[in-house]
């Protein structure tokens, strides 16, 4: 079991970025999937989950109206679609499948102008 994230960058406030988590060892479609993010001397936060079945829920209030959460499951590929960005956005993001205690490596979003 493999996740593999990508996408991350530095953009301006107001700004948007695409991340994408590439799975690879089991299917996306039968399992729930997280986004969380980390920025320096804070805690590992929940931003996003996608249930098995399509639903989403855990968006953390700050990011609510901002982030969707989708997946392919033809690509078998997790994102998270960040509009909208704000400075105190910029952290390491990070897809976790908990049901495979797996975690990608991280991709870092800078917003700054």
């Amino acid at each position: 079991v493999q996740l593999v994230e990508s996408g991350g960058g530095l953009v301006q406030p107001g700004g948007s970025l695409r991340l994408s988590c590439a799975a690879s060892g089991f299917a996306i479609s039968r399992y729930e999937l997280n986004w969380y993010r980390q920025s320096p001397g804070k805690e590992r936060e929940l931003v996003a989950t996608i249930t098995s079945v399509g639903g989403i829920r855990n968006f953390a209030d700050s990011v609510k109206g901002r982030f969707t959460i989708s997946r392919d499951n033809t690509k078998n590929t997790l994102y998270l679609q960040m509009n909208n960005l704000r400075p105190e956005d910029t952290a390491v993001y990070y897809c976790n499948a908990p049901y495979w205690h797996s975690w990608g490596q991280g991709t870092q979003v800078t917003v700054s102008s």
